[in-house]
């Protein structure tokens, strides 16, 4: 590929880190390329600007709502989450209108690319359309009632198969996207279950290192050689570290629990620590170079206090599980850099 990939995301203050890290991930593993943030607060767009960073193009929300009556009705009658779930179909209509873009693929803000994407684009070819399954293991089926396809990557041409299913799935964002599962559907992302058979040039990709999230890891074999990680033998493309959460200075969750997931050190130490480590560095060079009063690495859990252990009888009292968790090895730990 001679061109630049285009890649497109969005985000506030809280998933600042992330959305750095995400750019990081994609500089170390991809090589001509634009990201392009829609920034979902002024302050994270006057903090992109003052970084300047040479492959990301950021976007004020004001410049996707302009003349946009439909986007800003909907805006009034929903909450943020909500109406930043609607904003996702317009945000890649109107990228798709730079003459530079024929193909833009929508990222969520908290993925993390491991290598090279390529095999994704190679495996799309032809199509118009790429969407990925949420690959749910047989004993959290029930959760297909969010979504068969995940919207945490989506890829589309700029063709009329593409432009044809965008503007419909805008249609329906507009009407109704709301975070509940009501009458078949979920937000932005309920809508993507026909589409296969709705839209021509539907691809629905089949490479496992992509998509892999807290969801599925049940389904894979984790492997890591030579350096690179790999599922059920393919090279981990990205991981979607959904539900990760910071609870203190040095303390994460990983969210992983909630899906039947057992915590490893290997998971720990292979997957999750060059996350929360990339993270860190990030969120340690922003304080060097902006003002970030409101700014965290990843939204916050509940906080807990350094001196834990010093206070077990408190923290027994007000959240047992959580220490029970701790003393299980079931958290990040974070100790000099180093997570366990």
């Amino acid at each position: 590929m001679n061109k630049p990939l285009h890649f497109c995301t969005y985000f506030d203050s809280n998933y600042l880190s992330a959305g750095l890290a995400l750019y990081r991930s994609l500089e170390r593993h991809v090589g001509a390329f634009r990201l392009w943030v829609l920034c979902l607060d002024d302050s994270v767009y006057e903090i992109l600007r003052k970084l300047a960073l040479p492959c990301m193009a950021p976007i004020p929300l004001s410049e996707l709502e302009s003349g946009d009556k439909a986007l800003l009705q909907a805006k009034s009658d929903r909450n943020r989450v909500e109406y930043y779930f609607t904003c996702t179909p317009s945000l890649i209509i109107h990228i798709l209108r730079y003459p530079e873009v024929d193909m833009i693929s929508y990222v969520d803000a908290d993925l993390f690319f491991f290598s090279n994407p390529v095999p994704l684009y190679d495996e799309f070819r032809a199509g118009s359309i790429l969407i990925v399954g949420h690959r749910f293991p047989e004993h959290l089926h029930k959760l297909e009632v969010f979504g068969i396809y995940n919207v945490g990557l989506l890829c589309f041409r700029r063709d009329e198969a593409a432009l044809e299913c965008l503007h419909w799935w805008r249609e329906r964002c507009l009407e109704w996207c709301y975070d509940r599962v009501e009458d078949g559907r979920f937000a932005d992302q309920k809508y993507l279950d026909d589409w296969p058979t709705r839209f021509h040039g539907v691809v629905v990709l089949q490479h496992k290192g992509a998509g892999l999230a807290p969801w599925n890891l049940a389904n894979y074999r984790l492997e890591a050689a030579n350096g690179q990680l790999t599922v059920d033998s393919q090279p981990l493309v990205f991981f979607h570290f959904h539900g990760l959460r910071r609870i203190g200075r040095w303390l994460y969750d990983p969210g992983l629990l909630r899906f039947g997931v057992h915590v490893t050190t290997w998971i720990k130490q292979q997957l999750y620590s060059p996350y929360v480590r990339e993270l860190r560095k990030v969120n340690q060079w922003l304080s060097e170079v902006v003002d970030l009063p409101h700014v965290h690495e990843i939204p916050r859990g509940r906080t807990v206090s350094a001196s834990v252990f010093r206070r077990a009888a408190k923290a027994f009292r007000d959240d047992l599980s959580l220490v029970m968790r701790l003393l299980r090895g079931q958290l990040l730990v974070v100790i000099e850099d180093k997570v366990t």
